[in-house]
Formats: structure tokens, sequence, C-alpha cells
């Protein structure tokens, strides 16, 4: 049976993938951007922009009337600053924190009330192995990522008696335009980070440029629609998903020197 899928940021990245998948099994997808006339795809998207949060309740009031339901939530949109958490403004970090946290929690609190009414749901945040790590220069990234974790498992217990479950995608190094959407730190040459900054970004652009294709978590998304219970928490993304999985069982210095080798 077709479900009725909202999924945010949808022009590129994994959300496009998601997207484009759900949509040729059968479902009703509906995406989002900021510029939605200038989207080319085969499932709908309407114009949204995340952090305007009226606008999400609108947004989700007008697809409950157009098609009576809403089954599936897919919390996609974000973006990134890079560079030493010393010398970041705070005024982006709250911009990272705005989109990739709040908005989303925005849209998780507009849309309960519809998914409790019918006793069922399932919201999907597609966050990241970032936020399982302390990357070095990706820290509000990473915070604004790891956050999602905690709310879910919260989340899951608060709506366990509404047949309703929050589950968080967090995949790898994937080839998306995630570093068009990053606002890299000016760190001129005569910073004390200069090196180390220069360095370890050369070595995540390069792994993420050369990444793995998204279709492998817009599969993986379909896989969790079609479970009955689904995980919490899923990992994707080959090798570093693995290297996660060895956090609990090293120091966690001894596990900061494992990755940092993986960005060398």
């Amino acid at each position: 049976m077709s479900k009725v899928i909202l999924i945010t940021g949808t022009s590129s990245g994994f959300g496009k993938s998601i997207a484009e998948k759900l949509h040729s099994t059968g479902h009703i997808v509906i995406g989002t951007s900021r510029n939605a006339d200038s989207v080319k795809s085969d499932f709908k998207t309407m114009k949204l922009d995340i952090n305007n949060h009226e606008m999400s309740k609108n947004l989700i009031s007008k697809i409950v009337e157009t098609h009576g339901k809403i089954d599936i939530l897919i919390n996609n949109a974000g973006i990134n600053i890079t560079g030493p958490l010393e010398s970041a403004k705070m005024s982006d970090i709250k911009d990272v924190f705005d989109t990739n946290f709040f908005s989303h929690l925005n849209m998780i609190q507009n849309i309960l009330p519809h998914m409790r009414s019918k006793k069922s749901g399932l919201i999907i945040n597609v966050t990241s192995i970032a936020g399982y790590l302390g990357l070095p220069f990706w820290g509000a990234y990473c915070a604004s990522k790891a956050s999602f974790k905690i709310i879910a498992e919260s989340l899951n217990i608060e709506l366990k008696n509404f047949n309703i479950n929050v589950v968080n995608v967090a995949p790898g190094d994937y080839n998306t335009e995630i570093l068009s959407n990053r606002v890299d730190s000016n760190e001129n040459i005569n910073s004390p980070y200069y090196k180390e900054y220069s360095r370890v970004i050369k070595s995540v652009n390069s792994k993420m440029e050369h990444g793995r294709d998204p279709i492998e978590v817009a599969e993986l998304v379909l896989k969790i629609i079609n479970q009955k219970n689904p995980k919490i928490n899923y990992l994707v993304g080959g090798f570093l998903e693995k290297k996660i999985t060895l956090k609990s069982l090293f120091p966690d210095k001894l596990f900061q020197k494992i990755i940092m080798k993986l960005y060398k």
C-alpha cells in the first residue's frame, strides 16, 4: 500500500535520492526546497524555507488537507560550517543548529498531533556518522547531528503508546552536495590552526568527492519503511560505519587517534 511521505531538502543529495527511490516504488512523495520551481523531478516538490516555522506548519496542514494524511516524515535538510571552534562566529553556529536541529524538531512537533490522531507514523531523521564523533574543525556540525540521537531515543519512549517510530539514519562519507552547503573558515596562514585545519579539510573533501553513492542511503530508508519494528539508530557507510562500532571498546583518546588516521 502506498504511503504519503514528506521529505525536506530534496533538491539534491540524500533527499533527492531518497525521494526518487520512494517515488519509483509507488509511494506518494512530497519533497521540499527553497527553490521548488527550479527543481526538476518526477515527484512533487513544494516550496519551503525549513527555518520558517510557520511556513512548515502551514505546509503540513496543506498536505494533510490534500491527501488526508502524512504517513512518514523524513527530516533531511542540513548545512555545515568548518573551522576552529575558538574563532567560529556564534551566529554561524546558531545557523547550523537552527537548520540541523531546531527546524527538524519543529517539523516533528507540527506533525505529531496528526500522527497521534491516527495512532500511526514514522519519522526518519537523516543525521550523520559525524554525530558519533568529535571531528576536528567540524564541532558545530557534529554537535547538531548528535542532538538527534538523544531526541530520537526520548521520542520513542514518549510515543510508545501511539504506534509512532522515530529513527535516525547516519550516513558516512557519501558523494553529495554537502560541500556546497558548507561555510568554511577563512583561516589565514598566520592562524595557529592553519596547517592542521588545511590538512584535515583537504582530506575530508577528497573522501566526500570520492564517496559512496547516496542511493545506498535511499535503499536503507526503503527497507526501514517496510519494517514493522525498526531500530532507533542505523549507521550506513561501509568502513567508517565499522569504525564507529569499535568506539565503546576503546578508551576515548585511543579511538580519536584511530579516527584521525583516516584524515591524514
